[in-house]
């Protein structure tokens, strides 16, 4: 039976798009061959990466998240509104976005490696969930909302070693048209260990800039449907916005309300303006660890 406060979303079968922009064939025959490159290849990195230093690790990560990203036909552009240093030395980062798809994680971890704070059957998922696992994630029981407290005291142990956590907030997915607050409850973690908060802005949209409803992942689909129905569609834009660093305060619902003004603020005037980057994410971070 499910807890009364499980966080729930309206959003459904109906909030994908009617039509969708097909990809051709020779192009979805590409991504499925590199998906299943890198399906053969994670058994071999994923020795690799656990006899690596951190730095290397990490870029071993945030390489393959790019790469699955490229195989699943999804383009990323960065905009970097922070207006102080991402990181301090010493202080850790929570961050905090809003959650559309299982495709976010890969997102994020593109940007940066993290800890993840995640729906414990992530764990279990095919190759998702084996990155998962090298990404020492959170785990949160949806069902068991009793054991919260314990995330956030772990969440707020990694923050207080200088760690990156990300967190989704809203703690469902929701079709990008529609969203819902940032709850205040993971929140906590950062102010516990006087962590800095990065709120984080994703957007999937179209060739022409307007937002898609393809890629989201709501209602009673499965992945497997849901990653046919990506591997299927012409490229995807995925926009991401770094916005300015928030300090914690004091009250979690004060700073819960800060970030979601922040994750929900897309300017495309200024995109269209030239202040949107495309990052050449290969050989640089685009979030500091």
């Amino acid at each position: 039976m499910s807890h009364p406060w499980l966080p729930t979303s309206p959003c459904g079968d109906g909030c994908l798009p009617g039509r969708v922009r097909r990809a051709g064939p020779a192009r979805v025959v590409a991504r499925c061959a590199l998906l299943t490159a890198l399906a053969l290849a994670l058994p071999v990195l994923l020795v690799a990466g656990g006899v690596l230093p951190r730095t290397p690790r990490q870029r071993l990560q945030c390489g393959f998240a790019r790469a699955v990203l490229r195989g699943l036909g999804l383009r990323l552009q960065v905009r970097d509104d922070r207006t102080a240093p991402a990181v301090e030395e010493g202080r850790g980062t929570l961050v905090v976005a809003g959650h559309v798809s299982w495709t976010d994680v890969l997102v994020l971890t593109a940007l940066g490696p993290a800890d993840f704070v995640a729906r414990a059957d992530l764990l279990q998922w095919p190759l998702l969930g084996r990155l998962a696992g090298r990404m020492r994630v959170i785990p949160i029981e949806r069902e068991r909302l009793g054991e919260l407290r314990g995330a956030v005291d772990e969440a707020a142990e990694r923050l207080r070693t200088g760690g990156r956590v990300v967190a989704f907030p809203e703690a469902t997915t929701w079709c990008g048209r529609a969203y819902g607050g940032l709850r205040p409850a993971m929140f906590q973690s950062a102010i516990d260990a006087d962590a800095l908060v990065q709120p984080v802005g994703i957007r999937y949209c179209g060739g022409d800039g307007e937002l898609d409803t393809t890629v989201c992942f709501v209602g009673e689909q499965t992945l497997v449907a849901s990653l046919r129905r990506i591997l299927g569609t012409r490229r995807v834009l995925v926009r991401v916005r770094l916005a300015p660093t928030q300090e914690p305060g004091e009250c979690r619902r004060d700073l819960a309300a800060r970030c979601d003004r922040e994750v929900r603020t897309f300017a495309d005037a200024d995109a269209a303006a030239g202040i949107l980057l495309e990052r050449g994410l290969a050989g640089r971070q685009s979030v500091a660890a």
